[in-house]
């Protein structure tokens, strides 16, 4: 067990190959790997000057991008599952090169576009039709058919949508321009989503690797072990800790199912879970990182990119939803254990937490950096390059300071490095650079030094290999932006839901949470986000919904969509892990998300909870009590269990006592908090009696 608890840095995550969230990879050796690996490297570094130095034109470092995306995920994804994995098919290595070359074509006519702007050549022409394709490809390859399908459908009713009837008719719009908004200028493949990519979300994405290599997950499970490891179902609660935990720097909720899901699922197993509820508990609480701050799953970037707000904005809306959302998971498992009579792990088999802190706490230095300049106005981009120089900081001088033999010496070590990174922010990036070039100099001459400069380039490799996913998504959503803004079809599904909100909200909301969720069982929640809240966010807005109160509600149901059977991908990976029925698996994980799917409801109604609209500290304060009732009283009903097992009419008497108080109408909550004394006060009295007897 101590080998599966604490992987040590630089480790690769067991069983990452045994469930593809997206695509199957290719298993490469001899030169295919060299040449892969090369392309990786090259891309996470052209990311970091572009980053650091920012030498291009916006345009073409979206083009460029786009470029690499393609030939890593050409050279990476077979075109069909049936192909042989040990090797790169001769035609992939040929649209590799191709998209590679073909994404520098705005960086070598540039002008020349600029000065035909909409009057493209055929030679403009000839080109952006190859990339849309490539694009199109690339998410089938790595995403399945859902979303190149969905963008399909929007590409055509580009083309003919003026033959449709009535008020879905647009004026009709030539091939030509077509190509010119999806390739040309910034509305298409290379529009916001891309731009984000190409900035933020590659930087964040870059930092978790980093972060996963230094040994963060071993502190992660060492800290939940020890705060509730031995509490009343201790394993199921350290799944909830370690995968909150891991939400801060990880955008994925299968990539948290396939890392921390490795140990906690068979450890819930082993203290009598059922192998449903042990994967249910992980796909929960994994999936519940895209909403914890500070990453979210990189659509806070893109949300903050599209409404035009700081990004402090969206992590301050964030914060106590996701608490919220965490707190449900762990009022559940709690119940369950309470029901199933489940002990926690013995004491002295828990590591001390805080002595993992202390072992490890620098690692948390970089996260707290991260944190602290994103709520004091630096840009994302500025924040996520500053976190990710220090963690490569601590990972080189964490070798070169071991092979110091005073500890006198080591302190004097230490406080040098921070000194000459710390002029990062007077002098800019040159400092930082001398500081990193200089350990890694170092680490050519000490002992275990290659392991670390090995550790440094695994971290860019996978930084750059899971930045496909969101990279292509973005991309190919763009055609979906792209065919919105030019044809305004957007207005059609809006007007329908100011309709229907005039008569009733509520309506207007579950419509939208349908459509969100139905969306979400085939794509990643990314293009979920862009595609929703290009459609039914403005809605909203119209409706009186705050701003960002919309696009959350948006973003939240796309989230959901990924517990939601019949297509629920972390509860798939989870089911890969405890060898249980993914259905079952999915349809728990949706009991165990309530508040997923209640607090966006609160929210709306309620703005204050996401600290929107005129709220005060006593008004979030009492808002928050309210959830944080409703959701103890939806837990108790879902398990049928409080301090002692509930009867069905109990359980019927919590759920509406529950609902009460989320319903914001006259005299509910009135209602609500009546009914939760009177349940408390009875359930209290039950207890005594069945201790007495």
């Amino acid at each position: 067990m101590a080998e599966l608890l604490h992987p040590e840095p630089g480790q690769a995550i067991p069983a990452a190959d045994e469930f593809q969230e997206h695509g199957i990879q290719r298993k490469l050796g001899g030169y295919a790997l060299k040449i892969l690996i090369a392309a990786a490297l090259t891309f996470s570094t052209y990311q970091l000057i572009v980053a650091a130095f920012h030498p291009l034109s916006s345009l073409v470092i979206r083009s460029l991008h786009v470029g690499f995306l393609l030939m890593i995920t050409f050279l990476l994804y077979p075109a069909v599952k049936r192909s042989d994995l040990s090797r790169v098919a001769w035609y992939d290595w040929l649209l590799a090169g191709g998209a590679f070359v073909l994404s520098t074509y705005h960086w070598i006519f540039e002008g020349d576009l600029i000065l035909r702007a909409g009057d493209p050549s055929t030679t403009d022409l000839v080109v952006g039709t190859i990339m849309v394709v490539m694009v199109f490809e690339a998410a089938r390859r790595i995403m399945g058919m859902a979303l190149p399908v969905i963008c399909a459908a929007f590409l055509l009713y580009g083309l003919f949508g003026e033959y449709l009837p009535g008020s879905l008719a647009h004026r009709g719009f030539g091939f030509d321009q077509i190509v010119d908004q999806l390739f040309i200028g910034t509305e298409g493949i290379f529009g916001i989503p891309t731009m984000v990519s190409a900035t933020y979300i590659f930087l964040f994405i870059l930092f978790g690797a980093f972060l996963e290599h230094a040994g963060m997950i071993k502190l992660f499970n060492s800290v939940a072990l020890g705060l509730v490891g031995h509490a009343q179902g201790g394993p199921a609660k350290v799944a909830v800790v370690s995968s909150g935990m891991m939400g801060t720097i990880s955008g994925s909720g299968v990539a948290n199912v396939l890392t921390v899901g490795q140990f906690t699922i068979p450890l819930m197993k082993r203290f009598g879970y059922s192998g449903v509820f042990a994967g249910a508990v992980e796909a929960t609480a994994s999936m519940g990182g895209q909403i914890m701050p500070p990453v979210m799953g990189a659509v806070a970037f893109i949300m903050a990119e599209t409404l035009n707000v700081p990004y402090s904005e969206i992590v301050k809306a964030a914060i106590i939803p996701a608490l919220l959302y965490y707190f449900t998971v762990f009022v559940m498992v709690h119940l369950e254990a309470g029901r199933l009579k489940l002990m926690g792990l013995p004491k002295d088999q828990c590591p001390s937490a805080w002595k993992a802190i202390k072992a490890d706490w620098h690692l948390v230095l970089p996260l707290a950096a991260l944190v602290f300049m994103l709520f004091h106005g630096f840009t994302p981009m500025f924040a996520g390059l500053t976190g990710l120089a220090l963690t490569a900081i601590l990972i080189l001088g964490a070798a070169v300071s071991a092979r110091i033999s005073m500890q006198a010496f080591r302190y004097v070590f230490w406080v040098a490095t921070g000194l000459a990174a710390a002029t990062f922010l007077e002098f800019g990036i040159y400092p930082i650079l001398g500081v990193i070039g200089f350990l890694c100099l170092c680490c050519f001459f000490i002992q275990g030094g290659h392991k670390t400069l090995q550790t440094m380039k695994s971290s860019l490799v996978d930084g750059a290999k899971q930045g496909l996913v969101v990279g292509v998504a973005c991309a190919v959503v763009g055609v979906i932006i792209g065919v919105l803004t030019l044809t305004g079809a957007a207005s059609s599904f809006a007007g329908f839901i100011l309709t229907v909100g005039e008569k009733s909200l509520f309506i207007s909301l579950v419509l939208t949470m349908l459509v969100c969720l139905v969306l979400g069982m085939g794509i990643p929640t990314i293009p979920n986000y862009i595609i929703t809240s290009a459609i039914a966010a403005p809605a909203l807005l119209q409706l009186d919904v705050p701003l960002i109160v919309s696009h959350m509600f948006v973003f939240y149901f796309g989230i959901m969509a990924d517990l939601t059977p019949p297509v629920a991908l972390a509860a798939f990976a989870a089911a890969s892990i405890s060898k249980d029925d993914p259905d079952k698996t999915g349809w728990k994980a949706t009991q165990l998300a309530i508040a997923g799917y209640v607090v966006p409801f609160m929210a709306v109604y309620t703005p204050a909870l996401m600290l929107q609209g005129d709220w005060t500290a006593l008004g979030v304060v009492y808002v928050v009590f309210k959830a944080l009732l409703a959701i103890t009283l939806w837990s108790a009903a879902a398990v049928g269990f409080f301090w002692t097992p509930l009867k069905l009419i109990e359980r019927i008497f919590v759920t509406v006592a529950a609902a009460l108080l989320v319903v914001a109408l006259p005299i509910t909550d009135e209602l609500g908090l009546g009914m939760s004394a009177a349940f408390f006060a009875w359930h209290f009295w039950q207890k005594r009696r069945l201790a007495l007897a």
